[in-house]
């Protein structure tokens, strides 16, 4: 059964398919926007970001959890950490080589920036973020 969020829930997506999903409904929500006016217009606040690697962490919770509720917050990391790996990957059309977890999260990162910064990014984020989020649900963790 396909994941369902609205972008105004308070449930936190916990599984990197689930978080993919959320982060490319944010993204066509709001669209991605580039340079200096990152944060203006509507919907596009601090803790709303437009852009992938943002839009992934609000998708995993940030700046929208609700204080009556409790998260499992090491299981939503781990999944939008999982998340990341896949994006990148899917972005580059191949694996990070390294060993090192924390170099993995940078190198991932840093990919996920790179191709989002490339002019023409907008039509194309949405979709790259939800063929990520197919191989996730694919994928065994």
């Amino acid at each position: 059964m396909p994941t369902r969020h609205t972008l105004e829930s308070i449930v936190i997506a916990d599984t990197p398919a689930a978080i993919l999903e959320w982060a490319a409904r944010h993204i066509e929500h709001v669209g991605i926007h580039q340079g200096p006016h990152l944060f203006a217009g509507p919907g596009r606040t601090a803790t709303l970001p437009c852009w992938p690697r943002g839009a992934l962490q609000v998708a995993a919770g940030h700046g929208r959890g609700a204080a009556s509720r409790t998260y499992d917050w090491d299981r939503i990391d781990r999944a939008r950490d999982q998340a990341f790996a896949i994006l990148a990957e899917t972005l580059t059309a191949h694996p990070v080589d390294t060993d090192d977890p924390t170099a993995a999260k940078a190198l991932h990162r840093e990919a996920i920036d790179r191709w989002s910064a490339e002019p023409g990014r907008t039509a194309a984020a949405a979709r790259a973020v939800r063929a990520a989020a197919a191989r996730a649900e694919h994928a065994l963790f």
